[in-house]
Protein backbone atom coordinates (compact mmCIF):
# COMPACT_ATOMS: atom_id res chain seq x y z
CA UNK A 1 0.00 0.00 0.00
CA UNK A 2 2.93 2.50 1.03
CA UNK A 3 4.85 1.97 -2.32
CA UNK A 4 1.65 2.35 -4.05
CA UNK A 5 0.61 5.50 -2.42
CA UNK A 6 4.18 6.85 -2.76
CA UNK A 7 5.81 6.07 -5.91
CA UNK A 8 2.43 5.64 -8.06
CA UNK A 9 -0.33 7.69 -6.85
CA UNK A 10 1.85 10.79 -5.49
CA UNK A 11 4.04 10.73 -8.33
CA UNK A 12 1.65 10.61 -10.90
CA UNK A 13 -0.52 13.61 -9.03
CA UNK A 14 2.87 15.33 -9.01
CA UNK A 15 3.28 15.43 -12.75
CA UNK A 16 -0.14 15.96 -13.41
CA UNK A 17 -0.67 18.84 -11.32
CA UNK A 18 2.87 20.53 -10.38
CA UNK A 19 4.40 19.82 -13.27
CA UNK A 20 1.60 20.18 -16.49
CA UNK A 21 -0.70 21.82 -14.83
CA UNK A 22 0.59 24.33 -12.48
CA UNK A 23 4.18 24.81 -14.40
CA UNK A 24 3.85 24.41 -17.76
CA UNK A 25 0.07 24.72 -18.29
CA UNK A 26 -0.20 21.99 -20.86
CA UNK A 27 -4.12 21.53 -20.08
CA UNK A 28 -6.79 23.70 -18.56
CA UNK A 29 -9.63 22.66 -15.86
CA UNK A 30 -13.75 23.73 -17.03
CA UNK A 31 -13.98 25.30 -14.16
CA UNK A 32 -12.41 26.01 -10.70
CA UNK A 33 -13.84 23.01 -8.84
CA UNK A 34 -12.20 20.53 -10.88
CA UNK A 35 -9.02 22.55 -10.96
CA UNK A 36 -9.63 21.81 -6.87
CA UNK A 37 -10.99 18.59 -7.20
CA UNK A 38 -7.20 17.58 -9.03
CA UNK A 39 -5.52 19.81 -6.66
CA UNK A 40 -6.81 17.48 -3.72
CA UNK A 41 -6.52 14.24 -5.35
CA UNK A 42 -3.80 13.59 -2.63
CA UNK A 43 -2.03 14.17 0.41
CA UNK A 44 -0.67 17.78 0.06
CA UNK A 45 3.27 18.04 0.67
CA UNK A 46 5.22 20.90 -2.13
CA UNK A 47 3.61 24.22 -2.21
CA UNK A 48 2.60 25.00 -5.32
CA UNK A 49 5.28 27.95 -5.61
CA UNK A 50 8.16 26.33 -4.73
CA UNK A 51 7.59 24.00 -7.43
CA UNK A 52 6.56 26.14 -10.32
CA UNK A 53 8.95 29.52 -10.16
CA UNK A 54 12.37 27.37 -9.62
CA UNK A 55 10.93 25.02 -12.75
CA UNK A 56 10.35 27.82 -14.99
CA UNK A 57 14.04 28.81 -14.47
CA UNK A 58 14.97 24.77 -14.97
CA UNK A 59 14.08 25.36 -18.38
CA UNK A 60 15.71 28.73 -19.10
CA UNK A 61 18.84 27.53 -17.58
CA UNK A 62 18.90 23.94 -17.65
CA UNK A 63 22.27 22.25 -17.12
CA UNK A 64 23.93 25.68 -16.75
CA UNK A 65 24.70 28.11 -14.12
CA UNK A 66 21.81 29.40 -11.98
CA UNK A 67 20.01 26.04 -12.91
CA UNK A 68 18.20 25.04 -9.41
CA UNK A 69 18.30 21.27 -10.15
CA UNK A 70 21.93 21.74 -12.49
CA UNK A 71 22.73 18.16 -11.89
CA UNK A 72 26.42 19.20 -12.32
CA UNK A 73 26.13 20.40 -9.05
CA UNK A 74 26.27 17.39 -7.27
CA UNK A 75 23.49 15.26 -5.08
CA UNK A 76 22.86 17.57 -2.33
CA UNK A 77 22.72 20.76 -4.74
CA UNK A 78 19.81 18.95 -6.55
CA UNK A 79 18.63 17.03 -3.09
CA UNK A 80 19.03 20.33 -0.86
CA UNK A 81 17.39 22.86 -3.77
CA UNK A 82 14.15 23.06 -1.75
CA UNK A 83 15.85 25.17 1.21
CA UNK A 84 18.91 26.52 -0.51
CA UNK A 85 17.50 28.22 -4.22
CA UNK A 86 13.91 27.13 -4.87
CA UNK A 87 12.57 30.11 -3.43
CA UNK A 88 11.72 32.84 -5.24
CA UNK A 89 14.45 35.98 -4.35
CA UNK A 90 13.36 38.58 -1.54
CA UNK A 91 14.71 41.49 -2.93
CA UNK A 92 12.58 41.43 -6.35
CA UNK A 93 11.40 45.03 -7.68
CA UNK A 94 7.94 45.65 -7.76
CA UNK A 95 7.69 44.55 -12.06
CA UNK A 96 9.69 41.93 -11.34
CA UNK A 97 7.71 40.01 -8.75
CA UNK A 98 4.57 40.99 -10.39
CA UNK A 99 5.91 39.04 -13.26
CA UNK A 100 6.81 36.09 -11.22
CA UNK A 101 3.28 35.84 -9.14
CA UNK A 102 1.72 35.94 -13.44
CA UNK A 103 3.27 32.35 -13.63
CA UNK A 104 1.02 31.19 -10.82
CA UNK A 105 -2.03 33.18 -12.00
CA UNK A 106 -3.94 29.86 -13.46
CA UNK A 107 -3.16 27.50 -10.24
CA UNK A 108 -6.07 29.75 -8.39
CA UNK A 109 -3.13 30.80 -5.59
CA UNK A 110 -4.12 34.02 -4.49
CA UNK A 111 -1.23 36.42 -4.58
CA UNK A 112 0.52 38.47 -2.14
CA UNK A 113 0.48 42.36 -3.01
CA UNK A 114 3.80 43.48 -3.26
CA UNK A 115 3.83 44.67 0.17
CA UNK A 116 2.96 41.45 1.73
CA UNK A 117 5.45 40.13 -0.65
CA UNK A 118 8.23 42.25 1.34
CA UNK A 119 7.15 41.74 4.36
CA UNK A 120 7.11 37.24 3.74
CA UNK A 121 9.15 37.00 0.86
CA UNK A 122 6.76 35.20 -0.96
CA UNK A 123 4.14 35.04 -3.32
CA UNK A 124 1.43 32.97 -1.58
CA UNK A 125 0.03 34.16 1.70
CA UNK A 126 1.64 31.80 4.36
CA UNK A 127 -1.71 31.80 5.87
CA UNK A 128 -3.66 30.47 3.12
CA UNK A 129 -0.91 28.01 2.45
CA UNK A 130 -0.80 26.84 6.20
CA UNK A 131 -4.87 26.46 6.17
CA UNK A 132 -4.87 24.85 2.50
CA UNK A 133 -2.66 22.24 3.85
CA UNK A 134 -4.28 21.64 7.26
CA UNK A 135 -7.94 21.61 5.49
CA UNK A 136 -6.17 18.77 2.99
CA UNK A 137 -4.26 16.68 5.95
CA UNK A 138 -7.91 16.59 8.42
CA UNK A 139 -9.52 16.00 5.41
CA UNK A 140 -7.65 12.86 3.58
CA UNK A 141 -6.97 11.47 7.82
CA UNK A 142 -10.42 11.30 8.23
CA UNK A 143 -11.29 9.26 5.36
CA UNK A 144 -7.80 7.42 5.66
CA UNK A 145 -9.21 6.57 9.23
CA UNK A 146 -12.84 5.71 8.31
CA UNK A 147 -11.36 3.30 5.69
CA UNK A 148 -8.92 1.29 8.13
CA UNK A 149 -7.85 3.30 11.13
CA UNK A 150 -4.73 5.06 12.47
CA UNK A 151 -3.19 2.11 10.60
CA UNK A 152 -3.99 2.72 7.57
CA UNK A 153 -3.62 6.83 7.68
CA UNK A 154 -0.18 6.68 9.45
CA UNK A 155 0.45 4.58 6.88
CA UNK A 156 -0.32 6.00 3.87
CA UNK A 157 0.88 9.54 5.20
CA UNK A 158 4.40 7.98 6.10
CA UNK A 159 4.12 6.86 2.35
CA UNK A 160 3.54 10.75 0.98
CA UNK A 161 6.45 11.79 3.37
CA UNK A 162 8.75 9.32 1.72
CA UNK A 163 7.85 10.42 -1.72
CA UNK A 164 8.11 14.39 -0.86
CA UNK A 165 11.69 13.55 -0.08
CA UNK A 166 12.35 10.71 -2.50
CA UNK A 167 11.32 12.97 -5.62
CA UNK A 168 13.80 15.58 -4.43
CA UNK A 169 16.62 12.85 -6.30
CA UNK A 170 14.69 13.00 -9.49
CA UNK A 171 16.17 15.75 -11.64
CA UNK A 172 19.61 14.91 -10.70
CA UNK A 173 19.61 11.42 -11.98
CA UNK A 174 17.16 12.83 -14.56
CA UNK A 175 19.81 14.93 -16.20
CA UNK A 176 22.55 12.02 -15.77
CA UNK A 177 24.17 12.22 -12.50
CA UNK A 178 25.95 15.50 -14.07
CA UNK A 179 27.01 13.08 -16.46
CA UNK A 180 26.01 12.45 -20.68
CA UNK A 181 23.91 9.94 -20.75
CA UNK A 182 22.06 10.51 -23.26
CA UNK A 183 21.00 7.77 -26.37
CA UNK A 184 21.04 8.59 -29.95
CA UNK A 185 17.71 7.67 -31.44
CA UNK A 186 15.75 7.71 -28.19
CA UNK A 187 16.86 11.19 -26.03
CA UNK A 188 15.96 13.58 -29.00
CA UNK A 189 16.61 16.98 -27.38
CA UNK A 190 20.36 18.12 -27.26
CA UNK A 191 19.66 21.33 -25.76
CA UNK A 192 20.13 19.98 -21.78
CA UNK A 193 21.38 16.75 -20.42
CA UNK A 194 17.66 15.04 -19.39
CA UNK A 195 17.18 11.24 -20.56
CA UNK A 196 13.84 9.30 -20.52
CA UNK A 197 14.08 7.15 -17.56
CA UNK A 198 12.41 3.42 -17.26
CA UNK A 199 11.34 3.66 -14.30
CA UNK A 200 9.90 7.76 -13.32
CA UNK A 201 8.35 7.41 -16.95
CA UNK A 202 6.08 3.89 -15.72
CA UNK A 203 5.35 5.62 -12.50
CA UNK A 204 4.72 8.82 -12.79
CA UNK A 205 4.30 9.73 -16.53
CA UNK A 206 7.87 11.39 -16.28
CA UNK A 207 9.80 10.95 -20.04
CA UNK A 208 11.96 13.63 -19.13
CA UNK A 209 13.84 13.96 -22.54
CA UNK A 210 10.58 14.45 -24.15
CA UNK A 211 9.71 17.07 -21.73
CA UNK A 212 12.50 18.98 -22.50
CA UNK A 213 11.61 18.57 -25.92
CA UNK A 214 7.99 19.88 -25.42
CA UNK A 215 7.83 21.06 -22.31
CA UNK A 216 4.31 22.63 -23.06
CA UNK A 217 2.14 18.72 -23.53
CA UNK A 218 -0.15 17.42 -21.63
CA UNK A 219 1.67 14.26 -23.01
CA UNK A 220 5.30 12.88 -22.59
CA UNK A 221 4.75 9.22 -23.43
CA UNK A 222 5.05 9.35 -26.81
CA UNK A 223 6.28 6.02 -27.84
CA UNK A 224 4.01 2.41 -27.83
CA UNK A 225 5.86 1.57 -24.68
CA UNK A 226 6.39 4.66 -23.24
CA UNK A 227 3.32 4.12 -20.09
CA UNK A 228 1.99 7.76 -18.95
CA UNK A 229 -0.52 7.74 -16.54
CA UNK A 230 -0.61 11.32 -16.13
CA UNK A 231 -1.87 11.54 -19.59
CA UNK A 232 -4.31 9.25 -19.28
CA UNK A 233 -5.95 10.74 -16.13
CA UNK A 234 -6.11 14.46 -18.18
CA UNK A 235 -7.02 12.34 -21.15
CA UNK A 236 -10.11 10.88 -19.29
CA UNK A 237 -10.92 14.20 -17.49
CA UNK A 238 -11.23 16.07 -21.08
CA UNK A 239 -13.79 12.85 -22.21
CA UNK A 240 -15.81 13.71 -19.23
CA UNK A 241 -15.68 16.91 -19.81
CA UNK A 242 -13.96 18.46 -16.56
CA UNK A 243 -11.08 19.67 -18.58
CA UNK A 244 -11.63 21.81 -21.51
CA UNK A 245 -8.70 21.61 -23.56
CA UNK A 246 -4.72 20.50 -23.62
CA UNK A 247 -2.11 20.38 -25.75
CA UNK A 248 -0.74 16.94 -27.36
CA UNK A 249 2.86 17.27 -28.81
CA UNK A 250 2.98 13.44 -30.20
CA UNK A 251 1.81 13.91 -33.82
CA UNK A 252 5.14 16.72 -33.93
CA UNK A 253 7.37 14.39 -32.02
CA UNK A 254 6.68 11.73 -34.41
CA UNK A 255 6.94 14.05 -37.65
CA UNK A 256 9.73 15.92 -36.46
CA UNK A 257 12.37 13.34 -34.40
CA UNK A 258 11.38 10.02 -34.41
CA UNK A 259 9.83 9.36 -37.99
CA UNK A 260 13.20 11.36 -39.54
CA UNK A 261 15.41 9.06 -38.10
CA UNK A 262 13.70 5.67 -39.23
CA UNK A 263 13.85 7.83 -42.32
CA UNK A 264 17.68 8.86 -41.85
CA UNK A 265 18.12 5.44 -41.11
CA UNK A 266 16.59 3.78 -44.32
CA UNK A 267 18.57 6.21 -46.57
CA UNK A 268 21.67 5.54 -45.13
CA UNK A 269 20.88 1.78 -45.38
CA UNK A 270 20.12 2.06 -49.02
CA UNK A 271 23.20 4.40 -50.03
CA UNK A 272 25.48 1.06 -48.06
CA UNK A 273 23.62 -1.46 -50.35
CA UNK A 274 24.43 0.70 -53.22
CA UNK A 275 27.92 1.10 -52.41
CA UNK A 276 27.70 -2.59 -51.90
CA UNK A 277 26.34 -3.34 -55.20
CA UNK A 278 28.99 -0.82 -57.22
CA UNK A 279 31.79 -2.69 -55.47
CA UNK A 280 30.51 -5.85 -56.10
CA UNK A 281 30.18 -4.49 -60.50
CA UNK A 282 33.99 -3.19 -60.21
CA UNK A 283 35.32 -6.31 -58.93
CA UNK A 284 32.83 -8.42 -61.70
CA UNK A 285 34.46 -6.60 -64.08
CA UNK A 286 38.21 -7.42 -63.28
Amino acid sequence: MAFLYSMIIMGTHGTIWHHRFCTHNAYAFKNKFWRFFTQNLTISMIPEEIYVVSHHVHHAKSDAPGDPYNASGGFLYCFLADVNHQPIAKDLSERDYHRAARLMKHTGIHPNTYQQYLKWGSIANPARTILAWILNWFFWYIVLFLIGGHGLACTVFGAAGIWAVGVRTFNYEGHGKGKDMRRDNYDFCREDMSINQLWPGMVAGEWHNNHHLFPKSARTGFLPHQVDIAWYYIRFMYTVGTVKSFRDYKADFLEMHYNKTDLVEIVAEKISLQKVEKELIINGER
